[in-house]
């Protein structure tokens, strides 16, 4: 992948870094694999603001991504890589040997043309989609199920991966992109590879206007209210202090959010990096 810089023409320019898409092969989507999307703009079932900042931005299609990889021992040839604008990642789209279509998550390294499969007779090469019980040692690993048969929901984000570090009993040891290591069953499936578009988090918008083309709205700090409307209102001038909270007076820096008594911890053999 690659970023470009722009020359300072106007000033939404002058800080602006994109990307070049240079991975991408087309930009006609597989039409049979889209859905049309419904915006909230924040509101519940009253018409009430329920979330704040959301409001706006461009119409999307939803692309429909397979994340159970469940078409097993049936080979298929990646067709293009795709831009999805629901998702930080790249899409691929594959054709299977008897004629059906699926999209699913771009690992890095994936090109058109390659060949995946998923299930037993996968390989250990990026893109294909195997069961945890037969990825090597030490390998890196993507769309990460944590139920059998349920879809991959670890390790999705662009330029994420985790990594299966060991093997105990019907376990295997993952080591997960925000530092934690679990036990996850061994006939979850994974996706071989890291995700696509690894610097993502590299690019600059530039401008206020690109946030508002992605639906995100002006965002309020709350020293700027008053004090009937957050914590840290009020006060005379720009005066700022005590310690960063949320609206509801939880503390935004340090506080544990994990509830001490989810049945998960059991899995959980050391928390993620504070």
């Amino acid at each position: 992948m690659g970023l470009k810089k722009f020359k300072p023409v106007t000033p939404g320019t002058r800080f602006r870094i994109a990307n070049t898409y240079d991975e991408l092969t087309t930009d006609v989507p597989e039409k049979s694999l889209m859905t049309s999307i419904k915006k909230s703009g924040g509101r519940n079932n009253q018409g009430r603001r329920s979330m704040r900042y959301i409001g706006g931005g461009h119409k999307r299609q939803y692309r429909i991504i397979d994340f159970k990889r469940n078409k097993h021992d049936v080979p298929a040839i990646v067709a293009s890589i795709e831009y999805d604008p629901n998702r930080t990642a790249f899409i691929a789209l594959l054709h299977y040997a008897d004629g059906e279509k699926r999209y699913i998550l771009a690992p890095e390294g994936l090109k058109a043309g390659a060949t995946v499969m998923s299930g037993d007779k996968a390989l250990p090469e990026v893109g294909h989609a195997m069961f945890l019980r037969d990825v090597p040692f030490g390998t890196v690993i993507c769309n990460v199920e944590l139920q059998p048969g349920k879809g991959g929901s670890l390790a999705r984000s662009a330029g994420t991966y985790a990594q299966l570090d060991a093997k105990d009993g019907k376990y295997a040891i993952i080591k997960l992109p925000s530092g934690e290591t679990r036990l996850i069953l061994q006939t979850c499936l994974a996706t071989i590879g890291g995700v696509s578009n690894p610097d993502h988090s590299l690019t600059v918008m530039g401008k206020a206007g690109a946030h508002r083309w992605v639906g995100r709205t002006p965002r309020t700090r709350g020293v700027a209210m008053n004090p009937v409307d957050h914590p840290m209102g009020g006060g005379e001038g720009r005066s700022s202090g005590g310690q960063p909270r949320s609206r509801t007076g939880k503390f935004s820096k340090g506080a544990k959010t994990r509830s001490t008594t989810k049945a998960s911890s059991k899995f959980i053999i050391s928390k993620r990096k504070k």
